[in-house]
C-alpha cells in the first residue's frame, strides 16, 4: 500500500514539472473534499512541490517558509501552498486584490 502511496506522488511531481498555470496545478492535486483546491500529500518525501514548478518555469514570489510560499505560473496565475494545502491566486496577504489570477 505504502508503494502504491508514493507511485501516486511520484506522478503527481511528474504531471507539475509541466504545469503552465494554477488550473493545471490545482486539476493534478485536487481533493475530492474541495475541487477548488488541491493537496500535495508527499511533502515527507524528497520532491518538492517548488522545485517541481519551478522545472516548469514557475517563479517564487514570496515564501516565509519551505512550507508557506507563493509562485506564479508563466501565464501569470498564482497559488499558494500552505503545509501541502494548494490555495488559487496570491493568499499570503489574504485580501481579495491579492487572490486575482488572470483567466485561462
Amino acid at each position: 500500500m505504502l508503494e502504491l502511496f508514493w507511485e501516486v506522488i511520484a506522478e503527481q511531481l511528474d504531471e507539475l514539472r509541466s504545469a503552465k498555470n494554477a488550473t493545471e496545478v490545482l486539476r493534478i492535486l485536487a481533493s475530492e473534499n474541495n475541487p477548488t483546491r488541491g493537496f500535495f500529500a508527499g511533502s515527507g518525501g524528497d520532491d518538492t512541490v517548488e522545485d517541481a514548478l519551478h522545472t516548469a518555469g514557475w517563479t517564487v514570489v514570496w515564501a516565509e517558509s519551505s512550507l508557506y510560499y507563493t509562485m506564479r505560473a508563466p501565464d501569470g496565475s498564482m497559488i499558494t501552498y500552505v503545509e501541502g494545502d494548494i490555495l488559487p491566486g496570491d493568499r499570503h496577504g489574504n485580501n481579495s486584490a491579492q487572490t486575482a489570477q488572470p483567466t485561462n
